[in-house]
C-alpha cells in the first residue's frame, strides 16, 4: 500500500470542513494512519514549500499557512497519491470538477481547502516534516479485504 500526505489548510479548518474532507477520504476506502491538528511553524512551512522559495507568492504562502491551525494526515491505500489528488480536484477551484473537495468548497486558488502530495517522494518528504515515526499507526484495516483483490 502507498502512503500520502494530506493537509486541511487554515481556510478548511476555519470553515468547519474537517469532517467533510475526512468523510470523503474514508468513503473512498483510504486508511488514516496519522491525524493531528497543529499550528505550522515558519520552519515547517519553509521546508514544505522549499521549491517555491524566491517566487513572488512565497511570503504570502508562508504567512497564510502559519496563520491558523491545520489538520495534517498520513493516508494509506492503493495508489493513494493519485486517489487523493482526484478527490481534492484541480489546484485552481475554477478548474475543479463538482464532486471534488475544491470543486464543492473552494472559490480561490489561494484558499483551496486542502493539500495533497504530488508524488510518493513528495509524500514521504512532507510526512517527515509533520510527523514523528511514533505518530504513524500501522493497523489492520478491516475494509481492505473488501476493497482490493
Amino acid at each position: 500500500m502507498e502512503q500520502t500526505f494530506v493537509m486541511i489548510k487554515p481556510d478548511g479548518v476555519q470553515r468547519g470542513l474537517v469532517g467533510q474532507v475526512l468523510l470523503r477520504l474514508e468513503k473512498k476506502g483510504l486508511k488514516i494512519n496519522g491525524l493531528k491538528l497543529i499550528k505550522v511553524t515558519e520552519e515547517m512551512a519553509g521546508s514544505h514549500y522549499q521549491e517555491h522559495q524566491g517566487r513572488g507568492f512565497y511570503a504570502g504562502l508562508i504567512s497564510y499557512i502559519t496563520s491558523a491551525p491545520v489538520v495534517v494526515m498520513v493516508v494509506e491505500g492503493k495508489n493513494a497519491v493519485q486517489e487523493v489528488r482526484k478527490i481534492n480536484g484541480a489546484t485552481n477551484p475554477l478548474d475543479a470538477l463538482p464532486g471534488t473537495i475544491r470543486g464543492d468548497f473552494a472559490q480561490d486558488i489561494g484558499r483551496n481547502v486542502v493539500h495533497g502530495s504530488d508524488s510518493v517522494e513528495s509524500a514521504q518528504r512532507e510526512i517527515d516534516i509533520y510527523f514523528e515515526p511514533r505518530e504513524i499507526q500501522d493497523y489492520n484495516f478491516l475494509p481492505e479485504q473488501w476493497l482490493y483483490e
